[in-house]
């Protein structure tokens, strides 16, 4: 299983850091396949994979990513909002409509769930591309990968280390402080040795490596959010295309937290 779990890894972090460098095109193209792949996960969780407004759904992500394609070409710059408000009302009327017209056929609890998906996958994961579209978002990308993937590595090994005290919650008993502690630390230490090797300047340093420690904070909010929703649907992982690793959710989890959330960190220090 480690070995499985390592390779997949590696590839996995190949392929990111190829799309990530190249930008444009290719990581559209990579954002948008993974926010329907993971609304498709959330989608089967709730037994509504194959549905007429579930298909609805999928149709409703790859618009709103092109609605925010258009505004990286500086195509409806001033209007992009309302466009994308317009959308989203759009959507939700068209699954309301396949609700009532298939009633009783689809519950509430499932219609909510497609709708809620996309912002929660979607809208959440675009501001990967909005990150990387920004001046200088060819560094600052990676903040959110260091907030996520690095204070995972950081707070397991922690807690393996030094784990003795369990968290307070029922979603991940195998959690313990001391690791969530040394996921804090580790990404807020790795987002300064970031800086040091590619900003110049003390600020910068120290203002990276608070926002890669708020981020690992938002990073296990995110994870223990996508555990929530498996408990409630008794489900262990959302999928298994990634060998070792579950589905696209189960990997990408505290990305689409943390994606919303460095970009406005970087927006309000203005790098």
């Amino acid at each position: 299983m480690f070995k499985t779990r390592l390779i997949s890894g590696i590839v996995l972090m190949a392929i990111a850091i190829t799309v990530l460098v190249y930008g444009s095109y290719p990581l559209f193209g990579m954002i948008t396949l993974i926010s329907v792949i993971g609304l498709f996960e959330l989608y089967r969780a709730v037994g509504m994979e194959k549905t007429a407004p579930a298909v609805f759904g999928y149709l409703s992500s790859v618009v709103i990513d092109c609605i925010l394609l258009t505004e990286t070409a500086g195509i409806l710059s001033d209007r992009r909002f309302e466009v994308l408000l317009i959308w989203m009302v759009i959507t939700f009327m068209v699954m309301m409509a396949c609700y009532v017209i298939a009633y009783p056929k689809y519950h509430s609890e499932q219609m909510t769930m497609l709708f809620f998906g996309l912002f929660y996958v979607t809208v959440m994961l675009s501001f990967v591309c909005r990150l990387r579209f920004m001046a200088g978002g060819i560094l600052y990308v990676w903040l959110i990968f260091i907030g996520a993937w690095g204070s995972d590595t950081c707070a397991y090994c922690a807690g393996k280390l030094f784990g003795k005290h369990r968290l307070p919650s029922e979603l991940s008993p195998n959690k313990t402080v001391e690791g969530c502690l040394g996921g804090i630390l580790g990404a807020a230490l790795i987002g300064f040795l970031f800086a040091l090797a590619f900003f110049q300047g003390a600020d910068t340093r120290w203002q990276l490596a608070l926002i890669c420690g708020a981020a690992s904070v938002i990073s296990q909010i995110g994870d223990l959010t996508a555990s929530a929703i498996k408990r409630n649907r008794g489900i262990k992982d959302y999928g298994d295309l990634i060998p070792g690793h579950g589905g696209i959710l189960d990997r990408f989890d505290s990305i689409l937290f943390i994606a919303p959330a460095v970009y406005y960190f970087v927006v309000a220090f203005r790098f």
